[in-house]
Parts: structure tokens; C-alpha cells; sequence
């Protein structure tokens, strides 16, 4: 999803709906570093958060390991300098199992 869309769908909802939460936050992990966008907001169909993830583009990874028994492998992943992946996710709240739930995707369409 390019970020013009996730600012328009951010638009339609603060605009439409009642805007619980708005929060960026950082993520580290071993896949390099990135930041995640998350809206939560009541609409139609009840409680729902939306996330942008940003992360810089996976080119390679090289695993470390040893022959010896009972040592494990490493992988440092090699991440772009330059190129970001924008990953889009949505989550609907269950009230029964107190829990989000993502949606499936192909609703959309």
C-alpha cells in the first residue's frame, strides 16, 4: 500500500468514525528495525485497528552454524539501505474471545 492511500484511509476514518487510538511505534526484531502505524476506531462493524508497517526490504540472509552437537544456528538478516516494505493489516475486535482477529483479506475486494 503506497503512503498516499494509508493517508487517505486515515482521513476516512478520523473524519467518519470515532477515533479510540492513533499511535506510531518502534519495532526491532530480527529482521532490522521498522516502525508500525496503528488506528483503532469503532466503525460498522464494530471495533477495528488497522496497522502499517514499514520495513526496510529483506536482500539476503546468512545463517551461522557450527558442526559441534548441541549449538544452534544464527541468521543475520541483510536488510536495503534504501527500500522500505509497507505491509497493511486489519483486525476486527472479538468480544467473546477478548481478542483481535484479522480479517481476511479477500472481503475486501
Amino acid at each position: 500500500m503506497s503512503p498516499d492511500k494509508w493517508e487517505q484511509i486515515k482521513e476516512m476514518a478520523n473524519k467518519n468514525f470515532e477515533v479510540l487510538s492513533n499511535e506510531v511505534f518502534e519495532l526491532s526484531g530480527e529482521q532490522g528495525e521498522g516502525t508500525c502505524e496503528e488506528l483503532v476506531f469503532n466503525g460498522p462493524l464494530g471495533k477495528i485497528k488497522l496497522e502499517m508497517v514499514v520495513k526496510p526490504l529483506v536482500v539476503g540472509k546468512k545463517t551461522h552454524y557450527s558442526k559441534r552437537m548441541g549449538t544452534g544456528a544464527k541468521v543475520d538478516y541483510i536488510t536495503s539501505e534504501t527500500e522500505k516494505v509497507r505491509t497493511f493489516f486489519a483486525y476486527k475486535w472479538d468480544e467473546a474471545g477478548e481478542k483481535w482477529v484479522e480479517m481476511d483479506s479477500s472481503h475486501f475486494e
